[in-house]
Order: structure tokens, then C-alpha cells, then sequence
């Protein structure tokens, strides 16, 4: 959803914002395609519980449910697998009997997922207007724009670019056309290896652009794999020449999307320090989406599943505080009762997108799907698909993936 600030600081909805808040009628056409069918269960209906579990069983096995770790507790009762994007859009893929998969996620996570299943299997997303802020910063025109800029400063020929999976079909296709790869946050540093190595190594002058989230960019260049800060530039699409010189780009290393992650980059040093002045002893543990400075004050950073893990192993009565989603850290404290877990921020801040898919739209998901109807299709073009599927397959091809 998208909106527009007025001259009073208060931002006024769009027209395809308007069509969610009334609930009804459609507007396919618009960013991502808005549709409301006006027919969701009212929030507050009793039944909604029972009524995603009957028209689930009637399914069976020709629907697969995948719930992102982001997910309401609601939703997340009804996954037949929890976690990160790639891994759910990988077990998608596991699954050619279902002839449905229901994706409770956002719409980037939902087309990874039509581009790994059969052309046999439909993908849909319960809530269309459930995107992804740092994917939608980063939009095509752009990175065509950007890569045409790098061309005419003589650099493109010795750049690899490399896409994080929080990103648009169209822009794993980009990098797939131009020789580069995927990546998650788990596996950012060995993509990063295989990117230079491709144009001379780290110590060559060869040139990574990172896109859209330039958080993971620069964390992993300078604290996994050595380089320095003054090797990072940012291109920020809005400036001519992405606001950087010629020179700037040749002495450039990582070229760095102006991207970032809404939720994670709320994450402050000051909420460090803070929690630690509370919390004597406390393990800060962030993701590596956060402000370098604040990667560089944790005592931990890693992945959404790197954080599951790291909490699984932790010393019943240490305390922790975890600077990621809220849904996810709250349900890790729920998980681990021996635990002390302190969510960073001192506001409560969950992925707004994220949390669009709520248990009516499930309901209304299943309920059509039971009826013959498949709602909200998620179908990437098939140019688009393949090149993004050649991306994909290059990140699977990187060692120890």
C-alpha cells in the first residue's frame, strides 16, 4: 500500500489504499494488484478457527501451507511449514501433489515460490497488498537506469550484481540476465565470494552491485569479508548518476542499493545501550538487516533462522534481546520460558505487510479454494520467471547451500 503526504505531515490514502479500507472492489491494475473482495469474515467471528481448519481438512493434500517466521500466531497455527522465504519457497517446490500452495507472506516470497513450483501447481497470496517496503525500493525501470549509468562510467563490464531474495521477480530476472545471483542472509558472505571472484577476487578492482537492501551489503562486505567502509557507495535512484561521480564508482567495490528494511532499520545503537544499562549481562542479538553501527554493537548478528537456532542453544535463565520482527521475537519468548527475551526496540514495531495476511483472509483463502475458486494468483511472466529461476539456480549451485 502506498500513500501520499499532505502539506499537513498526515499521509492520505491512495486510491488503491481506499479500495482496502472499504473492503471491497478491485484495482488490478495498480502496483501489485489490489483486489477486496468485500466477502471477508468479520475479524471477530467466533468460528474463524474452526472454520480455517475444516475447509483445510477438506483440501487435504492438494493444498500446502507455508507461514513466514513474521506471521501472526493465528496464521502460524495453520502452516504446514514455518520459515524464512527461501526455505519455504524451496519446500514449495518439494511438494508437486499440492495442487494449491497458500503463501503467508508477502507477494516477493510468493513469486520465489511460483517460479520454483510446476506449471501444474497455482501460488496465492491471501492478501494481495501484503508486500515488502525494501523490494518495492528497489523497482526494474531503475535498476535498468542504474545498470546504464554504471555502463557509461566504463565499470559494468567488471560488476556482478547481486540481488538479496527480499527483492522482485523482475529484479532476480535482471540479475540472472547480467551473470549474478541470489542471495539470503544466510548466505550473503559466500554469494559475495563467488561475485568477486568472478571479476579478479577481493583484492582486484572489480565491483559487486548489492541490491535492494544496502544493510546486508555493507555488513557483510565489512564484517565477513574484510573490506571498509570507504569501499561502499550508496546509489540512490532518485539523484542523476545515482548521486555518485565517476570516480566514486571506480574506486568503488560494493555499490550499494538505497534500500533498507523497514523494521530493521528502526534499530538503534541508543537501543543497545539502553537494554544493557537494564539488562545487566544481557546477549544482543540482531539481524544483519540492522545499521552497521548497530551490527557493530551486537554481541550477535545473524538470519532469521541464524536467531531460531542461536535461542534453541541458549543457557536456560540468560537473557537476550533480539532486534528483529516483533510477531517472531514474541513467539521465541513464548517458545523459550527458561529464557529472559527482551524485544530491542522500545516501540513495538511489526512488518505492517507482513501482518496484512490475517486469519479472515486465510479463512477466505481456504474457503474459496474449497469452492473451485482460486483467489488472488500469483503468476510471475515466464521471460521474467526464467531468468529469475537462472539466479535462483546459481545461488543453489554456491557452495554449502
Amino acid at each position: 500500500m502506498t500513500a501520499v503526504t499532505t502539506a499537513t505531515g498526515f499521509a492520505e490514502p491512495t486510491p488503491s489504499a481506499a479500495l482496502l479500507l472499504l473492503g471491497q472492489k478491485a484495482d488490478l491494475a495498480s502496483e501489485r494488484g489490489v483486489e477486496c473482495p468485500g466477502a471477508l469474515p468479520a475479524p471477530d467471528d467466533p468460528g474463524l478457527v474452526e472454520r480455517a481448519r475444516a475447509a483445510k481438512e477438506a483440501l487435504g493434500d492438494r493444498v500446502f501451507v507455508l507461514g513466514h517466521h513474521y506471521q501472526r500466531d493465528e496464521v502460524i497455527q495453520f502452516a504446514d511449514v514455518t520459515g524464512d522465504s527461501f526455505k519455504l519457497a524451496r519446500e514449495a517446490a518439494a511438494r508437486p501433489q499440492a495442487e494449491h500452495v497458500v503463501f503467508c507472506g508477502v507477494h516477493f516470497m510468493a513469486e520465489s515460490a511460483d517460479i520454483l513450483t510446476g506449471d501444474h501447481q497455482t501460488v496465492v497470496l491471501p492478501d494481495l497488498a501484503a508486500g515488502c517496503s525494501m523490494a518495492d525500493m528497489a523497482a526494474i525501470e531503475q535498476v535498468e537506469e542504474a545498470w546504464a549509468v554504471l555502463t557509461d562510467a566504463g565499470v559494468s563490464a567488471r560488476t556482478v550484481p547481486v540481488t538479496y531474495m527480499n527483492s522482485t521477480a523482475a529484479i532476480k530476472a535482471f540479475t540472472g540476465r547480467h551473470g549474478g545471483t541470489v542471495c539470503t542472509s544466510s548466505n550473503a558472505q559466500v554469494a559475495l565470494r563467488w561475485a568477486f571472484e568472478k571479476v579478479g577476487g577481493l583484492t582486484g578492482d572489480g565491483k559487486v552491485l548489492f541490491m535492494p537492501d544496502q544493510h546486508l551489503g555493507r555488513n557483510t562486505a565489512v564484517e565477513q569479508l574484510g573490506l571498509t567502509l570507504e569501499d561502499c557507495v550508496v546509489f540512490d535512484p532518485r539523484k542523476p548518476g545515482g548521486g555518485l561521480t565517476v570516480a566514486e564508482l571506480e574506486a568503488a567495490r560494493m555499490i550499494l542499493w538505497r534500500g533498507h528494511c523497514s523494521v530493521h532499520g528502526r534499530f538503534s545503537v541508543q537501543n543497545v545501550t539502553d537494554v544493557r544499562s537494564r539488562v545487566p549481562g544481557v546477549n544482543v542479538l540482531v539481524h544483519p538487516e540492522c545499521k552497521n553501527e548497530v551490527v557493530a554493537a551486537a554481541d550477535l548478528v545473524g538470519s532469521t533462522e541464524f536467531i531460531i537456532r542461536a535461542l534453541d542453544a541458549a543457557e536456560p535463565g540468560s537473557a537476550w534481546a533480539i532486534g528483529t520482527e516483533l510477531n517472531l521475537v514474541r513467539r521465541l519468548a513464548a517458545t523459550h520460558p527458561e529464557l529472559t527475551v527482551h524485544y530491542l526496540d522500545s516501540t513495538v514495531c511489526f512488518c505492517s505487510t507482513m501482518n496484512r495476511i490475517d486469519l479472515p483472509h486465510l479463512v477466505w483463502t481456504l474457503e474459496s479454494l474449497v469452492e473451485g475458486r482460486v483467489p488472488n494468483r500469483i503468476v510471475v511472466d515466464p521471460e521474467d520467471a526464467r531468468w529469475a529461476r537462472a539466479a535462483l539456480d546459481q545461488m543453489l549451485a554456491l557452495p554449502g547451500v
